[in-house]
């Protein structure tokens, strides 16, 4: 789901706009509630998912494809953080729109390969059409892939570091209604300052929280969402990376 226009840590959604989640909040808050429950969270192949995914085909098969999908993967995990960078102050849905732009304008999301960007590949970046122009975040997606590399050395992948906020284990929630999903926890206020302490930048609590949610770290489709019961069974058959050099106190 997306922002409205904010600093890059300020409370919204998960990948909402945040009038349309409001006006969701509202319809759930009605004296209808089953009419709003069997109808607008139902899409045209009578399957039920969170609100916010039917706007658009792309939202659905974003949300259908990968959202609450653990990701280990290296640079799949690199991709998410640049995108969630380039969001900070716009909708989620302008970011997939434009996320194959993104792919070859950013070395199809080799960390490697954009940590060598020079200040003329920036300047290439800002006459791109195809992304969203704004200087400080495509000078942050260059810093924040410095900083992966110095995290890939310290640890065995970033993958490691990552997940071991969690333990290694996606956390299931049971929502029921979007309201009850929060824009930030203690948890990703923890991995939030991590990060900027080891030099990433664009990644306040609540896009840290965004970014849990999109790679799986936990499972906020709604509890009445087909896909959370298909995370939670997918959940099961995980094998926990092994373990590696543990986090700093």
């Amino acid at each position: 789901m997306s922002r409205s226009k904010r600093k890059d840590d300020s409370p919204t959604p998960p990948h909402s706009d945040s009038l349309v989640k409001a006006l969701l909040i509202s319809l759930e808050n009605t004296r209808f509630p089953r009419l709003f429950k069997k109808g607008m969270s139902r899409s045209a192949d009578k399957k039920f998912r969170c609100p916010w995914s039917l706007r658009d085909p792309l939202y659905i098969r974003y949300h259908d494809e990968e959202w609450g999908v653990p990701v280990f993967d290296d640079r799949k995990l690199f991709e998410f953080l640049v995108l969630e960078g380039a969001q900070a102050g716009l909708s989620w849905w302008t970011v997939l729109q434009k996320r194959e732009n993104y792919r070859r304008a950013f070395a199809g999301f080799d960390p490697k390969r954009v940590a060598k960007f020079t200040l003329r590949d920036q300047a290439r970046l800002l006459r791109d059409p195809g992304l969203i122009r704004n200087r400080l975040k495509i000078a942050s997606a260059i810093q924040n892939a410095q900083a992966f590399l110095r995290v890939q050395e310290e640890f065995a992948s970033f993958s490691d570091y990552h997940w071991k906020f969690v333990d290694g284990k996606p956390l299931n929630n049971r929502f029921a209604a979007l309201k009850e999903i929060p824009a930030r926890t203690d948890l990703s206020d923890a991995f939030s300052k991590d990060l900027k302490k080891r030099g990433f930048n664009f990644v306040g609590s609540t896009i840290v929280y965004a970014h849990m949610q999109a790679v799986g770290m936990v499972n906020d489709h709604l509890t009445d969402c087909f896909r959370h019961g298909e995370i939670r069974r997918l959940h099961s058959k995980l094998t926990p990376p092994p373990p590696t050099a543990s986090l700093p106190a």
